[in-house]
């Protein structure tokens, strides 16, 4: 550990703190970088790239460390933001500043004593910034749009060291590359974000058998298109450990949940799931009204740090045939489930009404997200889940889009596949303007956007 920077600290390898520094939420990832700062303002993230930059370092940058694309090498430095917690909210503009090293939860806290939302992920625990720069789908995708689509400014540390108010009005060109492009431009120390009144939804999971499986998947599909706008929902096929906190009637089992919010009043949502109440009774309804900030219930998502991986992908349809790959895969094949779960998301709505050529952000025409998620507490578990998935992708055929959500996909995936996250012209549009924020590449270790 030594002085940099005036008061700010820097770990080097093999001194005091570093092993702490590195650690990241996913516990797969990996960071051995060449030097750690723990930033407190955007000034430090400032002062640190500049000294990456005269020491000929790339820059890898985290917050919480749940996605991570590149873990930093001995050939960047790792800048740290968990510690840029500033939050500010206007309630008349509905408007909140929130800092990059902010978790959801802690937002929608703040937010909640105006009677404001932001538009949240499944979460609590993930960042708010690297959730939005990838797009940012959460349960209120249908009724109010993309996360990234409520971007109203950005603070953000270029690759000189300068620190830029970025907008509509200012830096445009970079203003839309950040919004779905992901932090290859530069440090986003903070944003501006448009919030929403609402301050409960009608929200839960109904719970069917794995033996129903294929008939839940199919109600599933035609239900979906009675729903408005204000309900998003999903469909998750999950493989429950064997762990004493979950209920005995689960615990090492598998089952089908569907999943859902509704931005309404409860006897609306109660309408809209009562047929499946008619057609068949659940072992589970836990759909109740939940103040937003306990709408983590929903997906249930664990707190604490875990080895984890993801891949996912666009579904043009659910198909027969592609239901009974789900079902397939999902379960392992009659082996070990790599895969903690496979959830469908329902998108559309909001999301699609959007301009397509308002950000970076690609593929709003399509309206069902495919993500996987399974423990890899080894490289090779890792590597062995990435060709699982590849091979499960592979056989849903022509129900599967050649698109992905970038969030959805992580580590030497996210670098192989992240071209598929946008149109062509997008992409095009991208490497210019990463040729010009950032022609030595110095932030290599986000998304992968070439220098043209």
């Amino acid at each position: 550990m030594t002085q940099f920077m005036g008061e700010l600290t820097l770990y080097r390898p093999g001194t005091a703190g570093y092993e702490d520094a590195r650690k990241a939420w996913n516990l797969s990832v990996n960071h051995h970088p060449a030097w750690i700062v723990v930033a407190q303002t955007a000034h430090d993230v400032s002062e640190a790239v500049r000294a990456a930059a005269a020491e000929g370092l790339g820059v890898a940058v985290q917050s919480t460390g749940h996605g991570t694309i590149r873990p930093a090498d001995e050939g960047a430095a790792l800048i740290i933001t968990s510690a840029l917690k500033d939050i500010t909210v206007d309630p008349e503009l509905q408007r909140a500043w929130v800092g990059a090293g902010l978790k959801w939860g802690e937002v929608v806290a703040h937010t909640q004593n105006y009677g404001l939302t932001p538009l949240f992920g499944s979460s609590p625990t993930v960042g708010v910034v690297g959730y939005t720069l990838g797009g940012g789908m959460g349960w209120f995708g249908r009724k109010y749009g993309l996360a990234t689509d409520s971007v109203v400014r950005l603070e953000v540390v270029d690759a000189q060291g300068d620190i830029l108010s970025v907008s509509a009005d200012e830096y445009p060109d970079l203003f839309w590359a950040l919004r779905g492009g992901g932090g290859a431009f530069g440090v986003v120390t903070g944003m501006e974000i448009q919030l929403y009144p609402v301050q409960t939804v009608y929200g839960g999971n109904l719970l069917y058998p794995i033996e129903m499986a294929a008939d839940v998947y199919r109600f599933y599909r035609e239900w979906i298109k009675t729903l408005p706008d204000e309900f998003t929902s999903s469909i998750v096929l999950m493989n429950f450990p064997p762990l004493p906190q979950v209920p005995e009637f689960l615990r090492g089992k598998s089952a089908l949940m569907v999943r859902g919010a509704y931005v309404g009043a409860e006897e609306q949502g109660v309408a809209y799931i009562q047929p499946w109440l008619e057609w068949r009774a659940p072992m589970a309804n836990m759909f109740q009204t939940l103040p937003v900030s306990e709408m983590r219930a929903i997906s249930n998502d664990p707190v604490d740090p875990m080895p984890s991986a993801t891949n996912g992908t666009y579904l043009r349809e659910l198909s027969d045939d592609a239901i009974d790959t789900i079902i397939r895969y999902g379960l392992g094949q009659g082996g070990q489930p790599p895969l903690v779960f496979a959830e469908v998301r329902h998108m559309g709505g909001a999301i699609s009404r959007v301009s397509a050529d308002a950000n970076a952000y690609s593929h709003r025409d399509e309206t069902l997200n495919l993500v996987m998620i399974g423990v890899a507490p080894t490289p090779e578990a890792g590597q062995f889940f990435q060709q699982y998935t590849a091979k499960f992708m592979q056989e849903l055929g022509a129900a599967r889009s050649e698109a992905v959500y970038a969030n959805f996909l992580d580590g030497e995936e996210a670098q192989r596949r992240i071209r598929a996250a946008y149109t062509a012209a997008k992409f095009e549009r991208l490497t210019a303007i990463k040729a010009q924020y950032d022609p030595q590449n110095r932030f290599g270790y986000a998304f992968q956007i070439p220098v043209k």
